[in-house]
């Protein structure tokens, strides 16, 4: 008896397993680098295309000049004109940096899956990190002359091309990885296990996008005391190959399996089926959908509410979706800690009431910073109760053979959540105004309680 109670739990018992913690080692590596290739392409933008000669001729020398009037027209002086110029340029070209990322995640999520499940997941894994940091290194000769196309240099196209690629690499890593959880952990430790690789995922998010610039003017300037330009090229890639040299080792207990002989939509169907059968799985997936389509709206509805504040403003508000992320982090590490002590749908339910409340006070209260502080990390704590079980309740239900389909449909299903409540959260905002919005999106949450049915939970089963 005292043997079990002096047996390590939750977060420690996780870390303690030499392979997961080299797998959740090389996921800091390959998120943080994810960030700092996005970072990366906004800063060689703003060097080298945002300038007064970065657009030369066609369609988009037409929208450079047009924001360059309005800059020079709105500014007080010749210096903020300019200012308003290159800021908006930047801006207008980062867009397609953003679309070539985010394309291949609705585009091939699924597919990604099914190669993931016919594919070893340390081989999968290693071969996506390494054939990321190959492209890195590919980024430097975009900046060589060449033709122009559309009034943009060759290498712009080129840094699109290159972004779009690492991004479909991207979408093998992320089933293989989340299929690859439950071969290194016992299903009891599947939950610190999931909060942990969650809270990792939000943390590599705010603390990427933070010191991403920083540090790429830090090696750019340690290199250059040195005579050898370009030093923050370096850095994605050395990202990228340490996560592919760290996963090498991990050794997770797989299965090879023979080919079924499937088509891809075969197996894709599979997936499909699987889901419609198993309602437990499929509730969870819906549970991650209705987060992400949460999360993405609040990303759009974050800057009217930043903009409410007096002391933030439109353009700081990343501050509260850092208050979020930290508030999902801490929730994780609750659930990693607490969790299994509760049934995952009353956890969901919980989540599922935490973000409809917070949604509510954010509508009514005066607009102070504090309390929107507070509400912003408590929204975050509800999305850990929602998000970590659905998780966990994927992995552990769904059958090995049929994980990396399952997760790339799931990464299909919320990469598609993410993308269309932007736009429907900034045409309402636009026509009826922050508060109904917020409003109706804690509705909606307050209906997926109803529909969890939280006072018929059994006490003695998990789901």
């Amino acid at each position: 008896m005292s043997e079990q109670a002096n047996k390590p739990n939750g977060l420690e018992a996780v870390l303690l397993l030499r392979d997961f913690r080299l797998l959740w080692l090389g996921q800091i590596f390959s998120q943080l680098a994810d960030k700092f290739w996005i970072i990366l392409m906004v800063f060689l933008i703003a060097q080298t295309w945002a300038q007064s000669t970065g657009v030369e001729t066609g369609p988009l020398a037409g929208a450079a000049e047009l924001i360059r009037e309005r800059g020079m027209s709105s500014g007080s002086n010749l210096a903020a004109g300019q200012g308003a110029n290159e800021a908006q340029l930047i801006t207008l070209l980062a867009t397609g940096i953003y679309a070539a990322n985010t394309l291949p995640a609705i585009l091939l999520g699924s597919v990604a899956g099914v190669w993931a499940d016919r594919w070893p997941k340390r081989a999968v894994m290693v071969a996506s990190n390494g054939l990321r940091a190959l492209l890195a290194l590919a980024v430097p000769l975009m900046l060589r002359p060449g033709p122009s196309w559309l009034g943009l240099s060759w290498g712009y196209w080129g840094l699109l091309a290159l972004t779009f690629l690492e991004s479909c690499f991207t979408q093998f890593f992320a089933p293989a990885e989340q299929a690859a959880i439950p071969l290194l952990v016992d299903r009891s430790l599947l939950l610190p296990a999931n909060s942990l690789c969650t809270a990792t995922t939000m943390v590599a998010t705010i603390v990427g996008f933070a010191i991403g610039e920083p540090v790429l003017q830090l090696l750019h300037q340690f290199f250059e005391q040195f005579g050898v330009q370009g030093g923050e090229f370096l850095l994605v890639p050395i990202a990228y190959g340490a996560a592919a040299l760290i996963l090498l080792f991990v050794k997770p207990d797989e299965q090879l399996r023979e080919s079924t002989g499937n088509s891809i939509w075969g197996d894709i169907k599979e997936g499909l089926n699987f889901l419609a059968e198993r309602s437990n799985v499929r509730g969870a997936v819906l549970h991650l959908v209705v987060l992400y389509s949460l999360l993405a709206a609040l990303y759009v509805l974050s800057i009217s509410l930043a903009s409410r504040v007096l002391q933030l403003g439109p353009t700081k508000f990343g501050v509260l979706l850092a208050m979020s992320g930290l508030g999902l982090a801490l929730g994780a590490l609750l659930v990693a800690q607490l969790g299994y002590r509760f049934h995952r749908r009353l956890l969901a339910s919980v989540g599922l009431g935490t973000m409809g409340f917070s949604l509510v006070l954010l509508a009514q209260i005066q607009p102070q910073l504090w309390p929107t502080l507070l509400l912003c990390s408590v929204l975050g704590l509800g999305a850990a109760l929602l998000g970590i079980p659905a998780q966990t309740t994927i992995q552990e239900d769904t059958p090995e053979h049929l994980r990396g389909k399952v997760f790339g449909l799931q990464n299909n299903l919320v990469n598609i959540a993410l993308s269309l409540p932007m736009v429907l959260a900034g045409a309402l905002v636009s026509s009826v105004g922050l508060r109904p919005v917020l409003l109706l999106l804690a509705l909606i949450l307050f209906a997926g309680v109803l529909l969890e049915r939280p006072w018929n939970i059994k006490t003695n089963s998990r789901c």
